[in-house]
């Protein structure tokens, strides 16, 4: 599971999320990441058991394309704008440690 936090874009990345506080927000299966890349959602260059940080611009850049290519109907595709409507909410970015 890739677990998602709340993260103010400047905060320094602390190595667990119980050291600096972070909302824990939802999470995403290995099966539903793999999807999200492979239809171009999250870049190819992100791995499933790295760390993984979106700040606030690339939330939105990611919104776009998700409507672009009017992917928002997608199972997938709704468990991520979940998790982006709250960082939006926050004024943040996101946090994904693997677990």
């Amino acid at each position: 599971m890739l677990d998602f936090y709340i993260i103010q874009d400047g905060q320094p990345q602390p190595d667990y999320p119980e050291q600096a506080g972070l909302e824990f927000v939802g999470g995403l299966d290995r099966q539903t990441f793999d999807h999200l890349k492979n239809s171009g959602v999250i870049g190819l260059q992100h791995d499933f058991y790295t760390d993984l940080r979106l700040d606030a611009e690339f939330i939105k850049q990611i919104r776009q394309y998700i409507f672009k290519k009017r992917l928002q109907a997608d199972a997938d595709v709704r468990k991520l704008l979940l998790l982006l409507d709250m960082a939006e909410q926050s004024q943040s970015g996101l946090i994904a440690y693997a677990d």
